[in-house]
């Protein structure tokens, strides 16, 4: 059976990205829908989904200014975090972070319901794609790798396990929070010894992104190269008994 008429393929290879059905934590990725709407839907793979929700965020929660109410919060001084708050686009903000969420889960449950379907019927893969811009291969890759250049700058661990299409996101949405929060000059200015006037540069409503930026993409880039090390056991295993192994051959069962 060729596998584009699998009825449940387990993954696809294009020039652009390695898209994959595998197991995940339904509260791990509803976890990550919860520190940042749309990052859920993207650790799923479900691009066009998780960059609407990812850019509705951008724009809602600097208009309803809650990233700059939560720092308030965390220090205590509730009465300035009240202020802060434009109730405006408070109200709107809270339907979609909570749609955010639950998508994520139910969606989760579906796609693993899925996986086991696909993994049980054992369906083909295909092991490369060559394209006019690109090509894609299943390979073995170091997670600690896609780990370290992840910390280096955000997307390269991404383009390591060949995710072009989130590489190329978090390249632009990071140096975009980088330079609306004014971090680099503070970095600068603190290293020579004006922390005070680096403390006033910084934008605190753009800062207060990056730690949710950081956490996702360590965790994706990680998991991502582990479980295309696993989809690239499953591809030879499957080539193998296919071409190589005895049709008399009786398959152990537990």
């Amino acid at each position: 059976m060729p596998p584009t008429t699998a009825r449940r393929p387990r993954a696809h290879l294009s020039p652009f990205t390695t898209n994959q059905l595998h197991l995940r934590n339904p509260w791990v990725v509803a976890f990550f829908a919860f520190s940042y709407p749309g990052f859920g839907n993207l650790l799923l793979q479900r691009y066009t989904k998780a960059f609407i929700l990812i850019l509705w965020e951008i724009f809602i929660n600097n208009k309803a200014r809650v990233n700059t109410g939560i720092m308030y919060s965390l220090q205590g001084k509730f009465e300035l975090a009240k202020q802060s708050l434009d109730q405006n686009w408070l109200i709107a903000y809270l339907g979609i972070y909570v749609y955010a969420i639950w998508d994520a889960y139910r969606s989760t449950v579906d796609i693993n319901k899925l996986y086991l379907l696909a993994d049980r019927e054992d369906a083909p893969m295909i092991a490369t794609r060559i394209g006019p811009w690109d090509m894609n291969y299943l390979d073995k890759r170091k997670p600690w790798v896609a780990l370290a250049w992840s910390a280096i700058m955000p997307g390269l661990g991404h383009l390591y396990v060949h995710k072009v299409i989130s590489g190329l996101f978090f390249f632009g949405y990071t140096t975009a929070v980088i330079y609306f929060s004014h971090l680099l000059p503070a970095i600068h200015l603190s290293l020579t010894g004006h922390t005070e006037e680096a403390t006033r540069m910084i934008d605190m409503q753009w800062l207060m992104y990056l730690p949710s930026i950081y956490c996702f993409i360590f965790y994706d880039a990680y998991v991502s190269s582990v479980e295309q090390n696993k989809l690239f056991e499953k591809e030879q295993s499957y080539y193998l008994r296919n071409h190589f192994q005895s049709a008399a051959f009786k398959m152990p069962f537990k």
